[in-house]
């Protein structure tokens, strides 16, 4: 159990939720997905969440076998967290529950997002039908962080590191990536306020942010 509290049911559910279900968890797995990080870089990406607080997360996550511990080589010889294989098995869970939360109304106080979460609703976001035979291979520069965004046989592989051979760069800033991906402004837009630089494939790009349709409002009551 990776904590005291449970919810004393044999459900499956209730058996997950008793290890991921509670608060800052689950962004902590979302904060892994694109791979490891140190515990600075987890506390930089979740910054509402107290060092205590995380610290804790990181404890139970890890007893429940969802995350563990590894030290990287030198020269690096850092300490990182990272998923284990079943904590990977939650990606698709995360994606589906993004998507669903996606329909929600967005509170306007509610704006930051950490740079992989931007990253991860392109996952998220993804729309197979769309995309077709498409396939594009881009390289998203933003600020200090390299991603990559390779959509092949109608499916999304988007981490962190550049791919090889991009057909474009792009650098910009992570609100600006959802912009474009949300339809609130187009590439040209993006590119002549400077918001946007592009090297390579103009028109892989132009297709590329097209396929990131938002999900229809949930009907609510009124």
């Amino acid at each position: 159990m990776a904590t005291s509290r449970t919810y004393g049911e044999a459900c499956g559910i209730p058996r997950a939720l008793d290890r991921v279900g509670e608060r800052w968890a689950l962004l902590v797995v979302r904060e892994l997905m694109l791979g490891p990080k140190r515990f600075t870089d987890l506390k930089a990406g979740l910054s509402h969440a107290s060092p205590n607080v995380l610290a804790q997360r990181l404890r139970e996550l890890e007893h429940a076998g969802v995350v563990r511990k590894r030290r990287l080589p030198p020269p690096a010889a850092s300490q990182v967290y990272e998923l284990t294989d079943w904590g990977r098995e939650l990606e698709p869970v995360l994606v589906a529950l993004g998507r669903w939360g996606a329909r929600a109304p967005l509170d306007p106080a509610c704006m930051g997002m950490s740079v992989d979460s931007h990253v991860v609703s392109l996952a998220t976001l993804f729309e197979p039908a769309l995309a077709g035979d498409f396939e594009a291979s881009l390289e998203l520069r933003m600020g200090e962080d390299v991603f990559r965004a390779v959509i092949a046989g109608g499916e999304i592989d988007a981490g962190h590191g550049a791919p090889p051979s991009p057909d474009a760069v792009l650098t910009l800033e992570p609100g600006t990536l959802l912009a474009l991906i949300h339809g609130e402004i187009t590439v040209a837009d993006a590119l002549d306020s400077g918001a946007l630089a592009l090297e390579g494939d103009r028109a892989k790009v132009e297709r590329f942010v097209g396929l990131f349709p938002m999900p229809e409002p949930a009907a609510l009551p009124a």
